[in-house]
């Protein structure tokens, strides 16, 4: 399975930066290549300064070797060797018409001390992070999400997107980070799914991810917009920030795993802003945004 689910994710990072480079019609993304110390390594992508997208990095990384005791608590396991591939991409475009964009799929190994798989289980998701709340594209990104969650799993969507909701929130803040979208860990066998049907899920919910975004893209691409609004994108743009380096697990798993810290740190935003005690206006199209990130909206009926 982990080299059948990393042959996947080689292909699909392959794939995914043919679709941005397409839209974006000037960036290119430049490959850097990594070893870890410790066992494994991965390929980071990044595309920078283009006429859309104003930073975006598409990764993947395959390690193994031994689990520090940090995290063997946090998995509640005596287990401490290990196998994890994944990848992960973030985009952020420069207009502040079109939104942040995160995804993340996964799979993990535990190993015993004869070298035998102890547990595994597979991760990921993908959330809509905007500056400006269009309707239509929520709930665009929230349809595509269900269509293909609806195929594998009944109660998936709405099981995944109150996972995603509760995760991608900054506590700090009381907000949600975005809109939300999937987040699902832990996916084990279960009498009614094993491994290869989890395999089955992850794999069309990625391969189908382009199709949740490319839209608004290309819909939001070309929408004027002022200094005002583009401020706005780079002091939300600094909630992002605090998500990653204060909650993020994925973040404090590379970080405590060894990992490169040029490619964990990726997802962040080139500019950004923090102002002292800043609100918005009442009734503003700004203070919309943030009564939304206040209460989960059911996007999808």
């Amino acid at each position: 399975m982990k080299n059948k689910f990393y042959n996947h994710i080689v292909q699909l990072q392959e794939n995914l930066c043919k679709e941005f480079e397409k839209i974006d019609g000037k960036g290119k993304f430049f490959e850097d290549k990594w070893v870890r110390e410790g066992g494994g390594g991965g390929i980071t992508k990044i595309i920078e300064d283009g006429e859309i997208i104003e930073k975006g990095g598409v990764n993947i990384s395959k390690v193994f070797g031994e689990l520090p005791e940090s995290m063997q608590k946090q998995l509640d396991t005596k287990d401490n060797k290990f196998f994890a591939c994944g990848l992960s991409l973030v985009i952020h475009p420069k207009s502040p018409m079109i939104p942040t964009v995160h995804a993340n799929w996964r799979y993990f190994e535990m190993y015993n001390k004869d070298g035998k798989v102890s547990d595994c289980w597979f991760g990921g998701g993908q959330d809509l992070t905007p500056y400006y709340i269009f309707e239509d594209d929520v709930k665009h990104f929230h349809s595509v999400c269900k269509t293909i969650c609806d195929r594998h799993g009944s109660d998936f969507y709405f099981n995944f997107k109150e996972n995603c909701d509760k995760y991608f929130y900054n506590s700090h803040r009381n907000e949600a980070r975005g809109v939300g979208g999937l987040f699902f860990d832990y996916c084990k066998e279960t009498s009614d799914m094993n491994i290869p049907k989890w395999y089955d899920f992850i794999e069309d919910v990625s391969n189908n991810f382009i199709k949740s975004y490319m839209p608004i893209v290309e819909k939001r691409k070309l929408m004027n917009y002022s200094n005002t609004q583009k401020d706005w994108q780079e002091v939300r743009r600094g909630r992002y920030v605090e998500f990653n380096l204060v909650h993020d697990k994925g973040t404090l798993f590379g970080l405590k795993t060894n990992g490169r810290i040029e490619s964990i740190l990726m997802s962040l935003p080139p500019r950004v802003k923090w102002r002292y005690n800043f609100k918005p206006e009442q009734n503003s199209e700004e203070s919309k945004l943030l009564k939304i990130l206040k209460n989960p909206v059911k996007w999808i009926s």
